[in-house]
């Protein structure tokens, strides 16, 4: 079998790195544990290597808003 499609409806995920998710904590003023969760065995993040603690950034596209980030901290099932 080849590579697995992308599904269209999918948004963006991307892992950040220590320096980002610093930047995201600060931006907006929370903790880790006050980010909302994620998985580790979440489909959409099968790809990325994460373990728990990693964030994970979703970037969806709307014809309506934009542009709009969310992020999810990755939890163990």
């Amino acid at each position: 079998m080849g590579k697995e499609q992308e599904h269209i409806l999918v948004p963006k995920h991307t892992k950040l790195d220590e320096k980002e998710i610093q930047e995201v904590l600060e931006k907006y003023n929370v903790a880790l544990r006050q980010l909302p969760k994620i998985l580790k065995s979440d489909p959409a993040i099968k790809e990325l290597n994460v373990n728990p603690g990693d964030v994970i950034k979703i970037t969806r596209i709307s014809p309506t808003t934009g542009k709009s980030d969310f992020f999810r901290v990755v939890l163990n099932d």
